[in-house]
């Protein structure tokens, strides 16, 4: 039994680091993006003034509130709204990633004096740390740069023979 669970083990695992990656991929840009244009030095200065339990209530909000996004989404598309139920998985994976990645730049440090939580952290990291370091993470991160080198060298492809100067036959 354990030989069929450990494989079954290490592509889920990868599954949803892969996934978690990509999205984190588009969340991160987002984020920088949406830090450069809006100035939020008010809100950014009160949630800095939280203490670390205050810290975690917040942190753990976007959490609460939009990880039912994923049944949801899953149920739009059980019940024949495919597009629907992606578009749903997408924007509330993609805005929780955002909002979770910008709460934890700023409260990270008061975070991490709650025990319990720089506990979980670190089994966090040591996990990502070892599953990154299988051989079958580094397969779909090699599949992975050579989807995005396809798509770099076909989207180049593109918008060079866009670029091209046109000439007239008349």
């Amino acid at each position: 039994m354990k030989r069929i669970l450990k494989p079954l083990t290490y592509i889920a695992a990868a599954i949803y680091f892969l996934v978690d990656a990509v999205f984190m991929a588009v969340a991160r840009p987002i984020s920088r993006w949406i830090e450069r244009h809006f100035e939020f030095w008010r809100l950014r200065a009160w949630i800095r003034s939280l203490s670390p339990y205050c810290s975690l209530a917040l942190f753990s909000v976007p959490v609460i509130i939009l990880e039912p996004v994923k049944p949801v989404a899953a149920y739009l598309a059980a019940t024949g709204q495919v597009v629907s139920g992606a578009v749903t998985f997408i924007v509330g994976e993609l805005l929780k990633l955002v909002l979770v990645e910008r709460l934890f730049q700023l409260t990270r440090d008061k975070l991490m004096r709650i025990p319990a939580f720089a506990w979980v952290y670190g089994k966090f990291t040591d996990v990502k740390a070892w599953l990154q370091a299988t051989e079958a993470w580094r397969a779909v991160r090699a599949l992975g740069r050579a989807a995005r080198d396809t798509v770099a060298r076909a989207r180049a492809r593109l918008v060079g023979g866009f670029s091209s100067p046109v000439t007239s036959r008349d």
